[in-house]
């Protein structure tokens, strides 16, 4: 599963066509506006990415047009020549937003878009407020600019931050992509194609429902297995047992199975690596339970007094496993990285090969956030292997 997610040897890709390479590789990578040391695409990408930058993911978003701001796994970014299979998506929003209370002024909406060009939702005037999906109140201009991208009447021509500014698809899509009927009109050939990029997304899934399911057009747990069945009575799919799990099974692409041979007698290397909360490797929670005994929860929509580790914690990755968790700061205007929290896996005893993949991994992600400086939190300040990390990261 590492292997697939180009995390067994971390950072090992180059440059913009690296970030292509990932996100064909995957289909999808998921996507939160969230940035307090990078957004979700962002983490995702600089674990595998070596000299990745946040400049290369929104070149390739806002100027060459090769990827766009879709919806996948949830809010997710994927290959522009993708957006044709997501008709269905499109269809669906429609229905679902037939009743929206924000329809009145969609007409405003675009021919304001069309005429003066692209635009955030702050620029248009109409006060008017709905309740939103949070249970509340929204500006109406918000909602109803949400419900023309998720038809597919806008798209994203850029961002401001966290901010979204919208343009007509027609001016941002290719006409052959844009007109482009949907490559699988029948509801199996659809639910094959999706299960397929789904499986291909992670490396190893298991049929039990989950997150890791989320984002498809009506494909509920009936339609799931039988897909999935279908799938391995095509080939396409090969069913897979893990010593030491009993009674469970879990399904990969028959064409993958070459990589399985390959890692039997390959060296895993000393590598260290920090991941998102929402990286696509731990998509599937209770697969990284079963796994790599490994728990971890997003908690940044717990409250506070009910966390166990804290708001944004990053997992962190040494050879083929996870062996601890990290609570990081950054601070923009001084641009200091602190190490706030860290929490060894039970079991873990660090040495001196894990010191020197952890320096290697701060370097590089000192590189991504472009800053030299680095710190350790006073709770940790006496940790000596902590220490020497810090020490070591910063020079170069």
């Amino acid at each position: 599963m590492l292997a697939h997610q180009r995390l067994l040897t971390p950072r090992q890709l180059q440059g913009k066509q690296g970030v292509m390479d990932f996100i064909q590789h995957v289909g999808c990578i998921q996507y939160d506006p969230i940035n307090l040391v990078g957004r979700s695409p962002d983490l995702t990408l600089q674990a595998r990415v070596g000299d990745y930058t946040p400049a290369y993911l929104d070149q390739l978003l806002y100027q060459d047009r090769q990827l766009i701001d879709g919806w996948d796994k949830m809010a997710s970014i994927h290959a522009m020549a993708d957006r044709p299979y997501f008709n269905r998506h499109r269809s669906a929003m429609q229905d679902r937003h037939i009743k929206s209370p924000s329809r009145e002024i969609l007409p405003n909406i675009l021919q304001a878009i069309e005429e003066k060009g692209a635009m955030p939702a702050r620029e248009f005037q109409h006060t008017g407020q709905v309740i939103g999906g949070w249970g509340k109140p929204i500006r109406m201009v918000r909602q109803a600019l949400n419900v023309l991208y998720d038809v597919g009447d806008l798209s994203i021509h850029h961002r401001l931050g966290a901010i979204r500014v919208f343009d007509l698809s027609e001016r941002l899509v290719p006409d052959d992509i844009l007109h482009a009927p949907d490559p699988n009109p029948k509801d199996v050939d659809y639910q094959d194609w999706h299960i397929m990029r789904r499986v291909g997304s992670m490396g190893i899934v298991q049929a039990f429902a989950g997150e890791h399911w989320g984002g498809m057009t009506n494909v509920k747990s009936l339609a799931r297995k039988a897909t999935l069945r279908r799938l391995v009575e095509k080939g396409l799919l090969t069913v897979a047992e893990v010593e030491g799990i009993p009674q469970r099974h879990y399904f990969l692409r028959t064409a993958d199975l070459a990589r399985l041979t390959l890692l039997r007698t390959m060296d895993v290397g000393n590598n260290a690596s920090l991941i998102g909360p929402l990286d696509n490797l731990i998509w599937d929670r209770d697969l990284m339970r079963q796994l790599f005994k490994f728990d971890y929860v997003w908690e940044i929509y717990k409250p506070a007094d009910t966390r166990r580790y804290g708001y944004y914690v990053l997992p962190v990755i040494y050879k083929d496993g996870f062996v601890a968790r990290v609570n990081l700061a950054f601070n923009k205007k001084t641009r200091m990285l602190s190490i706030e929290d860290w929490w060894w896996e039970q079991g873990v005893t660090p040495d001196d090969a894990m010191r020197a993949a952890l320096i290697a991994a701060f370097q590089a992600f000192m590189r991504y956030l472009d800053t030299r400086q680095l710190q350790l939190g006073e709770s940790y300040a006496g940790e000596k292997l902590l220490s020497n990390v810090v020490a070591q990261a910063i020079v170069e």
